[in-house]
């Protein structure tokens, strides 16, 4: 909670998006725990389908999808050194701490009926691209569930949440995390019983499409893009897996949960089949 309140008060002045941290308390003696209270935002926040009171154009869904690529661009051009606040993390050795830590915690949290994975973190801890030259504030979970819309105007994004697990780090692992998450129209079956978000609604960009915009606005080197995306795609899965193990084991009673073994299964899936992409 602290770490998250520290992030809020020191992106507030140079990223408008994020919420207006208020108070932190350590004292675990009033709820139980240390807490933190924001402003709040009210707006619109997108799930599965879009709510029945709101509707897109083919054009509206192409803008909202630029504009949540273009308040991504803004956070990664934040030049962290001359805003002088005081943003978590340690760039050096991001990608490596990644893929080992994320490697870890799936090898903790597989059950027997999930699959193991062991190729993909392999071929992740061989392949990975060197550090980033130029390190940026990145959100790590950034997607539609995480952003507020404007309840005026659907296409404006007015907030950003979750920040926890924002640190300094490579735009691209970002980006990949993000894209992990889109699932268009012309996925296969096991990826369309996946969606969580409306990023099939008509209109709405194709990954090549976003990927392709964010290079051309920011000039990044997207030519190992593949990387990033198969990487966003295992982390997705141990968080999945994570949440399926804590089901298993009757740490949760959400039968919701259960479901999640084929959500680890599609995610590996998807996977393999990039990594072979590429290897061809």
């Amino acid at each position: 909670m602290n770490r998250e309140y520290r992030i809020l008060q020191s992106l507030k002045p140079v990223f408008p998006y994020c919420p207006e941290p208020l108070h932190y308390c350590a004292d675990t003696s009033v709820i139980g725990a240390d807490f933190y209270v924001m402003k709040r935002i009210q707006g619109i926040i997108l799930r599965n389908n879009l709510p029945e009171n709101i509707t897109f154009t083919p054009d509206m869904a192409r803008n909202l999808c630029q504009t949540l690529l273009d308040v991504q661009i803004k956070l990664h051009g934040i030049d962290i050194k001359s805003a002088g606040q005081a943003f978590p993390g340690k760039p050096d050795g991001y990608v490596a701490r990644q893929v080992s830590g994320w490697s870890e915690r799936y090898r903790k949290a597989k059950t027997d009926d999930a699959p193991d994975f062991e190729s993909i973190m392999t071929w992740l801890d061989e392949q990975q691209p060197k550090d980033t030259d130029s390190p940026v504030l990145v959100h790590n979970d950034y997607k539609f569930d995480n952003v507020v819309l404007s309840p005026d105007n659907p296409v404006t994004i007015i907030g950003v949440l979750d920040w926890e697990m924002a640190t300094c780090g490579d735009p691209l692992m970002d980006l990949g995390n993000s894209l992990a998450y889109w699932i268009q129209n012309n996925d296969p079956p096991y990826m369309q019983k996946i969606r969580v978000m409306p990023t099939n609604m008509p209109g709405a960009m194709t990954r090549e499409e976003m990927i392709a915009y964010y290079s051309k606005k920011t000039g990044r080197d997207i030519s190992n893009f593949d990387y990033y995306y198969c990487f966003g795609l295992f982390r997705l899965a141990v968080i999945a897996q994570q949440i399926y193990r804590r089901y298993s084991l009757g740490m949760t009673q959400d039968n919701r949960f259960g479901g999640l073994i084929h959500v680890v299964r599609a995610l590996e899936k998807t996977a393999l089949s990039t990594i072979e992409k590429i290897s061809h």
